[in-house]
Parts: structure tokens; C-alpha cells; sequence
């Protein structure tokens, strides 16, 4: 049975499978998305939220789209408060270039002691390649970091034979 990997899904994650599939790396970013999640569901790994995720997702215009997202999002095992901790991290990040929310989310992360924050955010993945000494969590593509997880599976299963 694989480790449980305790995983923050940035917004962005949360809204990918509703997005337009004719780009290739939409379709394979909403796979990625919708795999991890089927892992949660089964207990594989853990989901973790955050009050900024739900803040976040209740500006979903469409109510069927934001009804579904939530109803998604229940299945967490963990929701960080935002409280005084958080929004100081949150503040030295946004120092650091990060905007506002992408702050808040990456100190609610670290917070939570995320093994990942999963994002598809071109310009948050590159901040965050930037500033990798200053995070206490790893930010990643969620299509990277499955090929990454699978690879060293796949790894340990096979020194496991020899």
C-alpha cells in the first residue's frame, strides 16, 4: 500500500476537471486532479482544507459548480483555521512576491504539514521554484508530482524483489 500523503489542493485543482479539455495539459492536469482525488476517497491519502480554500470556492458563480466543489471538498480530513500564525506567514510570503491568496494557502499548508501543495498555477509554481528555500511545503504540479510518487513506487517495488 503506497504512504499516506497528506495533500493541500490549491483552488485552481479544485476547478481544472470543469475546464475546457481541448488543451492537452488541461486534460491531463484534470485526470492528475480527479486520480489524487479518488486516493482521498479511498483513504489512500489524506485531503487537507483550509477556511482561505473554502472562502476561496465560494465565489464559484455557477451554484451547481460551487454545490459539487463543496460537496468535494467535505471529504477532508483536516480544515486549517485561518488564525494569527497563518496570516503573519501568509505576510512574509507576500513579501516574497507571492500574491495574497497563494500566500495565505502556502501558510496554511505549512501549517497543516502538507507533503504537498498541489497547484497549476504557471506563475505560483515558478514563484514557488524561486523562493524553494523559504517554503516548508512543496509546491507542485499535481500531473509532475503523480508521475514523481508512481516513479518511486514503482522504485521500491522493484529493490523489494531483489
Amino acid at each position: 500500500m503506497p504512504p499516506e500523503y497528506r495533500i493541500y489542493l490549491d483552488v485552481c485543482c479544485w476547478n481544472r476537471p470543469f475546464d475546457d479539455f481541448s488543451q492537452e495539459r488541461i486534460r491531463l492536469e484534470a485526470e492528475a486532479v480527479l486520480l489524487i482525488y479518488k486516493n482521498f476517497r479511498l483513504g489512500i491519502w489524506m485531503l487537507l482544507s483550509s477556511d482561505i480554500v473554502e472562502a476561496e470556492l465560494r465565489k464559484t458563480p455557477d451554484r451547481q459548480r460551487l454545490e459539487l466543489l463543496m460537496a468535494a471538498l467535505a471529504i477532508a480530513k483536516s480544515k486549517i483555521k485561518l488564525d494569527d500564525t497563518i496570516k503573519k506567514r501568509a505576510a512574509i510570503l507576500v513579501e516574497l512576491g507571492f500574491k495574497p491568496f497563494d500566500a495565505t494557502h502556502i501558510a496554511s499548508a505549512e501549517a497543516a504539514n502538507a507533503d504537498v501543495f498541489l497547484t497549476t498555477d504557471d506563475r505560483l509554481l515558478r514563484n514557488a521554484q524561486r523562493h524553494l528555500g523559504n517554503l516548508r511545503t512543496s509546491v507542485q504540479n499535481p500531473v509532475y508530482w503523480l508521475i514523481a510518487i508512481n516513479q518511486n513506487e514503482e522504485g521500491s517495488e522493484n529493490e523489494d524483489r531483489y
